[in-house]
């Protein structure tokens, strides 16, 4: 998991703002991030410290592949109480939350961008933007008018449930809408990390390839709705949309599909349909 793709390395620390806002250091100020930045002495919501000696000789292989077995499942663990913990909030404020996942450059931010242009006059949005780095995508959504909070998670590939309980506190959240947390651009990690999200929706382009759901089959297994963006490239793309379908539903029988063109607006009411029906 996360100890082998990077993202639980020393490095940048995940900050919090908003735009125009000051930078907030969460992980200075939350010891609980601890447990999502791949801290090896974390160990069910406390730090111990391995001094134990063995009388028993062991592979190292072998224990140390036993031992990172244990602490991402206490990470996970952790992770999924603090998700119920965002799941009742949401749910106490009225608001349906989804989280969007993606490989980078897939269109999730233009699609959130033009979701927000054409429905905020009906419906309230609040927007969580997942990075590594910069405000940009921030920036584009704050443009709309939207509440939007910034989390840059530095070497971190994915956002987690403590992330946005922390963001949280950055949104006033008022009225009952829709709150749409843009995950980082990855489609591994995300995958296995509950945010307390009422829906989960991956997006995939044309231009990545139709085989991405058999590549990728954890995210496409958790989600609930796929959608196809860039449709309006077709003619110049060697993607089969019968064949993505047919591998997306071999992993998630029950997966729903949206085939749209954010560029063209083609498909775009059956999405704002789907959307308006939750």
């Amino acid at each position: 998991m996360c100890n082998t793709c990077g993202c639980g390395q020393p490095g940048e620390e995940v900050t919090i703002r908003k735009p125009g806002g000051k930078k907030q250091d969460k992980e200075q100020t939350d010891s609980d991030l601890n447990y999502s930045r791949g801290n090896p002495d974390f160990h069910h919501g406390h730090h111990h410290h391995h001094h134990e000696h063995h009388n028993h000789a062991h592979d190292n292989h072998s224990f140390n592949h036993g031992r990172e077995i244990i602490i991402e499942q206490d990470i996970l663990q952790k992770n999924n109480l603090l998700a119920e913990r965002n799941r009742g909030y949401f749910e106490a404020k009225g608001v349906t939350t989804l989280n969007l996942v993606s490989s980078p450059g897939s269109g999730k931010t233009s699609l959130l961008v033009k979701t927000i242009h054409e429905l905020k006059n009906k419906h309230k949005f609040y927007v969580i933007e997942g990075d590594q780095q910069t405000m940009n995508d921030a920036e584009r959504i704050h443009s709309t008018g939207t509440q939007v909070v910034q989390i840059n998670t530095g070497q971190g590939c994915h956002l987690d449930a403590i992330m946005i309980h922390n963001a949280l506190k950055e949104l006033d959240i008022e009225e009952k809408g829709f709150l749409m947390i843009e995950n980082v651009g990855n489609l591994v990690c995300p995958a296995l990390f509950d945010l307390g999200e009422a829906k989960r929706v991956v997006i995939m382009s044309v231009t990545e390839g139709d085989d991405k759901p058999v590549k990728y089959p954890t995210m496409f297994q958790s989600a609930d709705l796929c959608i196809i963006n860039k449709i309006d490239l077709l003619p110049y793309v060697d993607f089969n949309m019968d064949k993505a379908r047919e591998y997306a539903e071999k992993v998630n029988h029950h997966l729903e599909f949206v085939e749209l063109s954010v560029q063209s607006g083609k498909g775009l009411e059956e999405w704002y349909r789907w959307l308006q029906n939750l």
